[in-house]
């Protein structure tokens, strides 16, 4: 069953209200996202991942991913598309306190994408289902270097640039071999295969009974 990205907000809300909080949601997709990154990958132990993290939650689960991916001895690098005081929500905000705590994952603020590795893995969790307009810097350059960029690419929830809702693009947009999107199928997602490469679908912990009156 395929759903509109509207009733799945709802759904999140419903969840949060219950107790289940949007905190708890996030590691556990963050978690489902790397077992299924490590079961297509096989060994990251050594390997270089760079994740790319967007402001909102989109980029929160990037954040919880990070920190998995340190205790599966990845070569870990966060770059955060902004300062960390703008972070948007008290879950994301909470997930970068943890990695500032954490030498094993090397955190990158700002601008600059002149790295001094080839990465294996890009993670892409720059922007999720809240995508209107066009797309600005710094979170195009960011794109555009992840497209240019020949390794593995990883989409969380939604390729960046991707409307979850219509499938259609906005000015630039990842091309990505595999994305994991949460809890379940929104609408446009299926619409662009070209984009998503490999998809799934994972469940987060969210209650059946956070659907009721929505679905």
């Amino acid at each position: 069953m395929e759903i509109t990205v509207t009733q799945m907000y709802q759904i999140e809300n419903n969840g949060h209200n219950m107790g289940f909080l949007k905190k708890f949601m996030m590691e556990n997709a963050g978690a489902a996202a790397v077992r299924r990154l490590i079961e297509k990958l096989g060994n990251v132990e050594s390997k270089t991942i760079l994740i790319f993290v967007g402001m909102g939650n989109n980029g929160g689960d990037g954040l919880v991913m990070a920190r998995h991916l340190a205790g599966y001895s990845a070569h870990t690098i966060v770059v955060l598309l902004g300062s960390p005081e703008n972070i948007k929500t008290e879950e994301s905000n909470w997930n970068w306190s943890i990695l500032k705590k954490m030498p094993s994952v090397k955190l990158v603020t700002g601008n600059n994408l002149d790295f001094d590795f080839i990465p294996d893995v890009i993670v892409d969790g720059i922007l999720g289902t809240g995508i209107s307009g066009e797309i600005r810097e710094p979170y195009a350059s960011a794109i555009n270097y992840i497209n240019n960029t020949k390794c593995f690419k990883f989409a969380v929830d939604v390729p960046s640039g991707l409307d979850p809702q219509t499938g259609n693009t906005a000015n630039i947009f990842v091309k990505s071999d595999m994305t994991v999107t949460f809890h379940k199928m929104k609408q446009g997602i299926p619409k662009r295969k070209d984009l998503t490469g490999e998809l799934y679908v994972e469940k987060i912990g969210i209650p059946p009974e956070a659907e009721e009156g929505v679905l």
